[in-house]
């Protein structure tokens, strides 16, 4: 066998035994549908496995970083993020194996169960959280316009880190509870049979906001620098969490993410000019 052909296939025995590893470890934190499912992938990853190997006569191990990641990746993040953000790796795969059809007698049957993966891991989830991303996206997006305006302004108003630091995180609890009782009333009406688990994603992803952008108010004393480190911290949340939405719910990431940023980082420089505007007419000086 040509030696470069030969370096192919090992490398494909390698992303085969992984992912039959990391399917294995998925099925182990699914239940119901999802778990049968996802056992039988791991089943075929390693079907897949044995006939390289046929070719190549070579044992592989699997790559252990890469198991242990998305095995984490899964724990933190919920099994469907993970599994969708495997499935590129299963178009990468499609992709590599066309490289060596006709020349690998085998490698057709794998390309179409390949294909079969990906079809079965986009229709197979059904995990709670993905129900309330909706109140997820309304607390954040509402937590990142409202606290970083309300930051902003008090920050060149006032320029006590530790005075604003406050308001911040009574502005946010107050806030926040009146966001989950809002997103609360609403599913109700509308007749959701479980309306306070939408308050409580609302809630938390509020609060969790409000946590990252206050912080930094608490840790500097100056309030230049305060602020130049909630800004960070809110562009860090807008990225994670686009990125998050992009992945599960396969929405484009860069246009998401720009009206996250420009809605958000708007608000927080017209609340900065006004807090420089009403420093000066009102005259407070602290």
């Amino acid at each position: 066998m040509d030696q470069n052909l030969k370096s192919r296939l090992l490398q494909f025995q390698e992303n085969e035994i992984t992912e039959h590893f990391v399917y294995l470890k998925l099925s182990k934190l699914a239940v119901g549908e999802n778990k049968r499912i996802l056992e039988r992938i791991a089943r075929d990853e390693k079907a897949h496995y044995e006939i390289w190997k046929k070719y190549t006569g070579v044992d592989v191990k699997p790559n252990k970083l890469k198991v242990f990641f998305y095995t984490l990746l899964a724990r933190i993040m919920g099994i469907t993020f993970t599994i969708k953000l495997m499935e590129g790796g299963e178009e990468s795969a499609q992709r590599a194996y066309e490289g060596v059809r006709g020349v690998v007698e085998d490698a057709e049957k794998i390309i179409e169960e390949e294909v079969h993966h990906e079809n079965a891991l986009i229709n197979m989830i059904d995990e709670e959280k993905l129900e309330y991303i909706g109140s997820m996206v309304l607390g954040l997006n509402d937590a990142l316009v409202e606290i970083t305006g309300t930051i902003a302004g008090l920050t060149f108003a006032l320029r006590n880190t530790k005075l604003v630091g406050l308001a911040g995180v009574i502005t946010g609890i107050a806030a926040s509870l009146s966001m989950a009782a809002s997103e609360y009333l609403s599913r109700r009406h509308e007749g959701d049979k479980s309306p306070f688990k939408g308050a409580l994603y609302t809630g938390v992803a509020y609060i969790f906001t409000v946590f990252f952008i206050v912080l930094p108010y608490f840790l500097f004393k100056l309030y230049s620098v305060a602020f130049g480190f909630t800004l960070l911290f809110a562009l860090w949340i807008i990225y994670f969490f686009t990125f998050f939405v992009s992945v599960v719910k396969g929405v484009n990431f860069r246009k998401t993410f720009l009206e996250m940023f420009t809605i958000s980082f708007g608000v927080a420089l017209l609340s900065f000019l006004i807090g420089i505007i009403a420093r000066k007419i009102i005259g407070v000086d602290i």
